[in-house]
């Protein structure tokens, strides 16, 4: 049939991969570093990709195309995601982290104080290399396998999103000698309690610590751990700690 569908410009590709991630049908994937379309059939030919592109790469054009099939769209992001849950897509495939890279002192100064607001106060890196705690990948809530290999006899942190952002020294007061998972409730259409209650349940975790912020959303992060941690049936130490939007620490309990 005669129908609208994309066509893209390999020389003008760059490889950048956003339109993969824009197009919700899973019409296109990265082949040996080019944007593809790799089934006509998956392909509505509405352009969602095509603001992505920074190239201009990609353009809909009127030709003998096969038919757009929902069905077998449905099918094929159904394989999608059951790969990436068990680990088959590289965004959730379990891997430990080895943290040997190493960045100078951000502040690079002689004495040991800088200027916060005005104020004077000490570094809290005492001007030593900053080194990475993370220690597993992946670590949103929703793309980290129940049964990593990294889970078992480990504390747990479970902290919102805007956590890292929010407190400067994550990695060393809250991350290290930790696995951490991330999430935001607000933004993510999902039932964290039941990833996290299987976690629990398959895995001997040793405590969960919960990062949150103070603004209101946040709770449904302490609420999902509290009932993952009711469902699992072990009731393991665990605490919150609230983190205010300039960054400092509100509450602990």
């Amino acid at each position: 049939m005669i129908r609208k569908i994309i066509s893209i410009d390999e020389e003008l590709c760059n490889g950048c991969g956003l339109c993969v991630s824009a197009c919700h049908e899973g019409a296109l994937q990265m082949i040996d570093g080019k944007a593809k379309l790799v089934s006509e059939s998956y392909c509505d030919g509405l352009g969602d990709c095509l603001p992505e592109c920074p190239t201009g790469a990609i353009t809909i054009e009127e030709r003998e195309a096969d038919a757009f099939d929902k069905e077998a769209v449905k099918r094929n992001m159904e394989k999608k995601n059951a790969e990436c849950s068990s680990g088959g897509c590289i965004s959730a495939r379990p891997m430990t982290v080895k943290n040997e890279q190493k960045q100078d002192c951000s502040c690079n100064l002689n004495p040991k104080e800088i200027d916060k607001n005005g104020e004077k106060e000490d570094c809290s890196c005492n001007h030593g290399p900053i080194e990475s705690q993370l220690r597993q990948w992946p670590i949103q809530i929703q793309l980290v396998p129940v049964n990593a290999p990294y889970f078992d006899g480990v504390h747990l942190l479970v902290a919102a999103d805007c956590t890292a952002y929010a407190y400067a020294n994550i990695h060393n007061d809250y991350m290290k000698n930790k696995i951490t998972l991330i999430g935001c409730p607000k933004l993510d259409d999902a039932d964290y309690s039941e990833k996290l209650a299987a976690i629990l349940k398959r895995n001997d975790i040793k405590s969960v610590t919960v990062l949150r912020m103070s603004v209101p959303c946040c709770g449904g992060l302490s609420y999902a751990v509290k009932q993952a941690l009711i469902k699992s049936g072990k009731m393991i130490p665990w605490r919150i700690v609230v983190i205010d939007t300039d960054g400092t620490i509100l509450e602990e309990s």
